[in-house]
Parts: structure tokens; C-alpha cells; sequence
């Protein structure tokens, strides 16, 4: 299923919804925010989402924050109205909209922190983001056209990208185990499973270095051998680690004839520019040469510029604020460069997508529908195609509710005609990477379905490839 195919918000059975969401009473004037003790109107938006108590900062998760601070825009917009998750409904223009996020279960946000000189509440914690500490941002400005230089505090590696750490945990029992499991006659598959599917990344990194030094052999090569399919290949991924893994399926995705253009969108969108520095670095020492030579020979045109611009890493970091001018000023240009002229500057578009974190993102999109009336997804449905749509669409939706999107994915390598298994194996196993957020995106599934993703993932999966599948979603 393309991502085109996903029902927009709204058409979704009712039973299967993200949250019923009827329109408030009372609408502000458009683009006014209610005044204080007016947000939301009471009762308006139904149990699941009660409005906070007065005086309350910040209010529990599921929620709605404060009234905005006159002096920025939130860190939290909301959903773009229109937005493609299906069974969510989203208020006419001029109203201000439910928090971005429903929640799936995630901690309460921790105490709002000084940025930019104006106050506002941090990412959730169950967005994945690194919390920048205390301190006073300047704004990101208006970057040069395809290009810029990010600002704010820049934001740590993910877990696995960054520099070779020696961690406080023995690996030579599970080294050991997986060794027994492969030895003589016969694989013992459950150990396998069992030992690799709760490593962390460090801990992958740390049992494969145990494994080649207790037993002078490659992990690796081992599985190869004593395994085979969908089954070896989940297994091989959770024993590379993710960066490994990473620099693997995009060295696979751009070998031979064609292009896999959904395994490029997954590794490389939405990334810390952290993290596309590592898989820079891991590329080139595993393959010898530099991952942007490889993209230059496998894309073309204005797709190929894309995917430079996401690789030069100069994205704002995550701590970069949501300045209100700055955001206004991307708004415009994005309209200049789409529905307001004849034609599309689709580099303009990119340009912006790709040179602002997450929180600038949904800023953008929220504040698109309300000046033009029109989503931000829609645009880029009317005005672009092929592998450029579906990357900007990655980047939006990946902006603006991560852990749906998330469920998105793993049910685009479900649907249709046969399984995407090459897909469906490195979502779950980039996913799982990721621990604290496996509650978030099966919630967001369960919500979005109305069935659990284990039962999906059993429907499409069978024997230690499928008993391996659930094991990385803790099932």
C-alpha cells in the first residue's frame, strides 16, 4: 500500500479511530488563540483528552498545554488539520486544534525549560528526542536557500552511532550461548531468538566483539550458515547493531539495477545530522568509498538534490526553537513555491523540509491550514510525484506524529498483495532498537487498526521468522 492509499483523517470506521474530536463551540476569530481559562472549552473534546485545571504547567499527558506565550510559538503544534492518519478529525480553520500528539501511554512531559527567551514545554519524552538543557537560543534565521547552517545545541547520537564505547555488561555468556546454539548438528533457533532479540545496541556491538574474540569466528557468517530467509535476515540485522544494519540496507537498496527507494526514505529521513554522520563515516570504512557518490549514481535531478541536501547533515538540531517570524516567513515561501505560482520550485520545498527539525516542522504544517486553508500533505499530493512525494511526505508525517507514523510503515510492508518481508524485518528490528517506544507505536496501531499489531504481524509471518518478529515488538 502506497502512502497514498491511507485513508485521510476522518474516513476511518469509527470503531477503529485515533479519538472523535467534534468541533468546539465559541470559535476564536482565525488565527487567535481562546484566551486564558478558555482552552479548550469545557467538555468539548470528550473524556480521553479532559482540559487542565487552571494554572496547571504542564498538564498531564493526553492533556491540552496552556494558553501559547505571546512571545513564541509552542514546541507541540498540532496535527495539520486534513492529516492522513486515519479515524482523527480535525477542527475547521480558526480553531485551535488537540495536542499533537494522543499520547499512546507515554510519561508526563517534564517541567517546561527557558528557550529563546520565552518559555515553553519540552518534546515528549517518548518522541525520541535528546532534552537540550537550559539555555537561551537565538533564532535559527532564514538559512540560505539550499543550504544553512543549523543552530542550537546539537543533538546527541542516537545509541549505536556514536563514538566506540566499553560498557559495564558481560557479553561472553550470551557469546557463549549463541555458540552452543549454532554448534555440531542442528541450531537451537529459541536461543537464538531469546539471546539476540534483548540486546540493545551496545550490547549487539559488545556481544559480536565477545563472540569473534572467545570463539575466533564471525557471528555474522555464523547465522548465514545455520540460517536461513526472512528468519536469517531478522537475526543477522539484530547481531549488526543499527548502524551497521543501516549502512547494509542502503548499500543492498542501491546495488544493481534499480533503486529501493522506501529503504533510502527509512535510514536516511528524519535523522539527527549526528546520526547521518555516523552512517557516513560506517559507509564509507565498510564499502570503501562515500555514500554520496553512491546516491549521486542511483538518483537523478531534483530527487538526487534532495537526498544531498539530507546528507550535507545541516539540519537545525533539535534544540533550535520555533521562532513565530521565522516560521511565518517558511510558510510563505512554501506557498510561493507551490500552490502560489504557476508551476513548483521543488527545491524551495526540500530546501525547507530538510534544513528544520521536527518541532519547526509541525509548526509549519499547523500553520500552513491555517493561513491557506489547505494541509501541507495535500500540496505536496497536488504538486509533486514519485520518490520526491513520498520522501517529503516521510518527512512531514515523521515530523508531526512519529509513533503513528511508525504503524503507518509497518502496515504499508503488510498490505497489499504479498508481504514486503525486506521491509517488514528492518522496521520492526530498526523500531525495537528503541525500547521505550515500542508501547508508543503498537498503541498508536491498536488505535489506528483496531487490532494489535502481534496479531497482524502473525497473519503475514510464520514460524521462527514470525516467533522473531514478535519477540522485537516484546510479544
Amino acid at each position: 500500500m502506497s502512502y497514498q492509499q491511507y485513508p485521510p483523517y476522518g474516513q476511518a470506521p469509527p470503531q477503529q479511530g485515533y479519538g472523535q474530536y467534534p468541533p468546539p463551540q465559541g470559535q476564536p476569530p482565525q488565527g487567535q488563540y481562546p484566551p486564558p481559562g478558555q482552552y479548550p472549552p469545557p467538555g468539548q473534546y470528550g473524556q480521553q483528552y479532559p482540559p487542565p485545571q487552571q494554572g496547571q504547567y504542564p498538564p498531564p499527558q493526553g492533556q491540552y498545554p496552556p494558553p501559547q506565550q505571546q512571545q513564541g510559538y509552542s514546541q507541540q503544534p498540532p496535527h495539520p488539520q486534513g492529516s492522513p492518519y486515519p479515524g482523527y478529525q480535525q477542527p475547521p480553520p480558526g480553531q485551535y486544534p488537540p495536542p499533537q500528539q494522543p499520547g499512546y501511554g507515554t510519561p508526563s512531559p517534564q517541567p517546561p525549560y527557558q528557550q529563546g527567551g520565552y518559555q515553553q514545554p519540552p518534546p515528549p519524552q517518548g518522541y525520541g528526542y535528546q532534552q537540550p538543557p537550559p539555555q537561551q537560543q537565538p533564532p535559527y534565521g532564514a538559512p540560505p536557500q539550499f543550504g544553512g547552517q543549523p543552530q542550537g545545541q546539537p543533538t546527541p547520537p542516537s545509541v549505536g552511532y556514536g563514538p566506540p564505547q566499553i560498557i559495564n555488561w558481560d557479553a561472553k555468556p550470551d557469546a557463549t550461548a549463541l555458540r552452543s546454539a549454532m554448534k555440531g548438528f542442528g541450531t537451537d533457533e529459541k536461543t537464538l531468538i531469546r539471546v539476540l532479540s534483548r540486546l540493545d545496541p551496545m550490547q549487539a556491538i559488545a556481544v559480536r566483539d565477545a563472540y569473534h574474540k572467545q570463539h575466533k569466528r564471525d557471528l555474522i557468517k555464523d547465522i548465514k550458515g545455520e540460517t536461513s530467509s526472512w528468519f536469517e535476515k531478522g537475526l543477522v540485522a539484530l547481531a549488526q547493531g543499527p548502524l551497521l544494519h543501516d549502512v547494509s540496507l542502503l548499500h543492498d537498496a542501491m546495488d544493481g539495477a534499480g533503486t529501493d527507494e522506501s529503504v533510502l526514505n527509512d535510514v536516511l529521513l528524519g535523522r539527527s545530522n549526528a546520526d547521518i554522520q555516523a552512517i557516513k563515516s560506517e559507509y564509507r570504512r565498510v564499502y570503501g568509498h562515500s555514500l554520496e557518490s553512491k546516491v549521486k549514481g542511483d538518483l537523478s535531478m531534483k530527487t538526487e538534490r534532495h537526498f544531498l541536501m539530507v546528507l550535507a547533515a545541516n539540519r537545525a538540531e533539535d534544540s533550535a526553537p520555533a521562532i513565530p517570524q521565522d516560521i511565518d516567513r517558511d510558510v510563505t515561501e512554501v506557498y510561493k513555491a507551490t500552490e502560489g505560482k504557476m508551476g513548483t520550485d521543488e527545491l524551495l520545498v526540500c530546501d525547507i523540509l530538510t534544513h528544520r527539525n521536527d518541532a519547526q516542522i509541525r509548526t509549519i504544517a499547523w500553520q500552513y491550514s491555517q493561513k491557506y486553508n489547505a494541509t501541507l500533505e495535500s500540496v505536496i499530493k497536488k504538486e509533486f510525484s514519485g520518490h520526491m512525494e513520498d520522501a517529503l511526505l516521510f518527512q512531514i508525517r515523521h515530523a508531526c506524529d512519529k509513533f503513528m507514523h511508525q504503524a503507518m510503515l509497518l502496515e504499508d510492508a503488510m498490505s497489499g498483495a504479498g508481504t514486503k518481508d525486506h521491509l517488514l524485518v528492518s522496521r520492526v528490528v530498526r523500531f525495537h532498537w528503541n525500547r521505550a517506544d515500542i508501547p508508543q507505536f503498537k498503541a498508536a496501531y491498536q488505535k489506528w487498526r483496531g487490532k494489535p499489531l502481534a496479531r497482524r504481524i502473525k497473519g503475514e509471518t510464520s514460524g521462527d521468522y514470525e516467533k522473531l518478529m514478535l519477540a522485537c515488538i516484546d510479544e
